[in-house]
């Protein structure tokens, strides 16, 4: 059997934030119709009840993103290519809750839609570069 390492343990707690952050909004953009369907004030309860642990899970996810920094220093100083891939995934998280708490803020259906949806595909961009940082690993 492999043996638990710090590398397991921070990339563990990385995928769990994400998991949380990126597959809440999907269940819950996807849960959205049937809780406006139950009453309309619904979706907005069940949005601030998400909230209570996307947002550790967001900080979880900073946390172990500059402890995933600093675990590869060498790579991210001497990496110009490296670099750049986690300066753009900053970049992306960054508008991934930016768009989040502007979401939460909005004030008409429109701005729900247009924040919301921005979250998402943010949050997915973020997704996807963090597994391009992952896989250049090896």
């Amino acid at each position: 059997m492999l043996g638990v390492s710090e590398d397991t343990i921070r990339l563990f707690l990385h995928v769990l934030g994400a998991t949380v952050w990126v597959g809440g909004q999907i269940t819950l953009a996807a849960l959205v119709p049937v809780l406006r369907a139950a009453g309309v004030d619904v979706p907005k309860s069940v949005a601030r009840q998400f909230a209570r642990i996307a947002w550790p899970a967001f900080a979880l996810l900073i946390g172990t993103g500059v402890w995933n920094i600093v675990a590869t220093n060498d790579r991210y100083q001497h990496d110009a290519d490296y670099r750049h891939t986690v300066t753009l995934k900053l970049v992306v998280v960054a508008l991934s809750g930016l768009s989040a708490y502007l979401h939460q803020r909005a004030t008409s259906r429109g701005q729900m839609a247009v924040f919301g949806a921005a979250t998402g595909l943010f949050a997915l961009g973020a997704l996807f570069v963090g597994l391009m940082l992952s896989t250049s690993w090896g």
